[in-house]
C-alpha cells in the first residue's frame, strides 16, 4: 500500500488504477480461484532479469538510461497485502530520490508465473508513461494503448486494469467511502489523501481531485 511520499497531491496520486486505492498500486478484488486451473505456483524468481525482458519486448529499452533501469525494484517484505503490486514516485525521508516497483510477495508467491508477469508489466507501463512520456495519468489513452499492444503482442500473460488474485478476508478496522458516488472499500488504517480512482476518471480526467476525497468510517460493529 502506498504511503505518502510528497506533500503534492497531484504526485501522490498520479495513479490510482483501483476504485479507492494510492497511486501505482493494482489492488485485487476479493475473489479465490482466479488463476488459471492447473498452472502450477513457482517460487519466487528475482525481478531484474524479468524486468529486462519485458522492456526489451514491450517498451523499446526505454526504461533504461546509460544500461541502468529508470526504477528501482524490489519485492515487498510481507506486509504489502492488500495490493499484488504498486509503482511510486517521490522523496525518501532523507531526502533522497525514490523511485521504485514493490511486488507484494503474500499475494504473488502463491500464484502462477503469469500473475508475476503481468503485475509487473503493468506497473512498468506506469513508469513508462511517469519516466518517459513525463504524463500524469490514472488508466488513460497512454496506458489503455500500451496495454492493448502488449497484449496483442503475446499470449503468455495479460496485463489488465484490475485483476482478481485471491486475497484474504480480514475484519476492516476503517470503511472509506466516496462521497460522490458512495463506492465503499475496507481499510485496515486510514489513509491521508485518498481518492476515488473511478470518480476521478469520470470527472476530472483522472486525476487527482479533493472532491473525490474519501471519507474514513469505522468499520467497527
Amino acid at each position: 500500500m502506498h504511503e505518502s511520499l510528497t506533500d503534492d497531491p497531484a504526485r501522490q496520486w498520479r495513479y490510482c488504477p483501483g476504485p479507492l486505492y494510492p497511486w501505482g498500486s493494482l489492488r485485487p478484488r476479493l475473489l479465490a480461484g482466479s488463476h488459471p486451473v492447473g498452472a502450477p505456483a513457482v517460487p519466487l524468481e528475482p525481478l531484474p532479469p524479468l524486468f529486462h525482458r519485458l522492456n526489451r519486448e514491450h517498451f523499446e529499452g526505454a526504461l533504461l538510461r546509460e544500461g541502468r533501469p529508470l526504477v528501482d525494484l524490489r519485492w515487498s517484505d510481507g506486509r504489502l497485502t492488500r495490493t499484488a503490486g504498486l509503482y511510486r514516485r517521490g522523496r525518501r525521508p532523507d531526502g533522497s530520490d525514490l523511485c521504485e516497483i514493490v511486488l507484494s510477495r503474500p499475494l504473488l508467491e502463491p500464484l502462477p508465473r503469469q500473475a508475476t508477469l503481468s503485475t509487473l508489466c503493468h506497473e512498468m507501463i506506469h513508469a513508462w508513461i511517469d519516466r518517459v512520456l513525463g504524463v500524469r495519468e490514472v488508466h488513460g489513452p497512454h496506458f489503455r494503448g500500451r496495454m492493448a499492444a502488449i497484449n496483442a503482442a503475446q499470449a503468455e500473460f495479460a496485463v489488465s486494469v484490475r485483476h482478481t488474485y485471491p486475497l484474504p478476508v480480514e475484519a476492516a478496522r476503517w470503511i472509506a467511502r466516496c462521497p460522490r458516488c458512495g463506492h465503499t472499500s475496507p481499510y485496515r488504517r486510514r489513509r491521508n489523501g485518498l481518492a476515488c480512482r473511478t470518480c476521478c476518471e469520470r470527472f476530472h480526467g483522472g486525476r487527482w481531485d479533493a472532491s473525490c476525497l474519501l471519507v474514513f468510517e469505522s468499520g467497527a460493529a
